[in-house]
C-alpha cells in the first residue's frame, strides 16, 4: 500500500497525463494536460471524444489500442516544442478500461547517457 496521495502530485506534476475510456472518450486531464490543451479547451475536453480531434491514422491507432491494449511510443516536434509520446492500456482489477497518456518535454539538447 502507498504510504502517499499519489492523486494530488500527479494532478500537479509538470507531465502532461490523459485518460480516455475504451469508448475514446476524455475522463481526466491534469493540470498540465489542461494548460497544454488550452486553445482546444483544456477542461472543456473532458467528456469529449479523442476521435473528433484527431486524424484519421491517429484515430485509427487509438481504436486498435483500445480494441487490443498495447504501448505506443512516439516523439513529437511542432512549434519549436518536442515531447515525449506514451500511451498504455488503463488497467483496474485486470479490466482494460481504457488508455492514458503521458506526454513528456523534451528538450532539444537533452543528453543522452549510454549506461553498460
Amino acid at each position: 500500500m502507498n504510504l502517499i496521495d499519489a492523486a494530488a502530485w500527479a494532478h500537479e506534476m509538470d507531465v502532461r497525463v490523459t485518460v480516455c475510456n475504451k469508448k475514446g472518450v476524455i475522463v481526466y486531464m491534469n493540470q498540465a494536460s489542461a494548460l497544454g490543451m488550452h486553445k482546444y479547451g483544456g477542461y472543456e475536453l473532458l467528456g469529449k471524444s479523442l476521435f473528433d480531434c484527431h486524424n484519421p491514422a491517429s484515430s485509427a491507432k487509438i481504436r486498435e489500442m483500445l480494441e487490443i491494449p498495447s504501448v505506443n511510443v512516439y516523439i513529437t516536434e511542432k512549434q519549436e516544442e518536442r515531447r515525449l509520446i506514451r500511451q498504455f492500456p488503463w488497467e483496474e482489477n485486470g479490466e482494460h478500461k481504457g488508455i492514458i497518456e503521458f506526454s513528456f518535454a523534451l528538450p532539444f539538447d537533452v543528453e543522452v547517457k549510454n549506461r553498460q
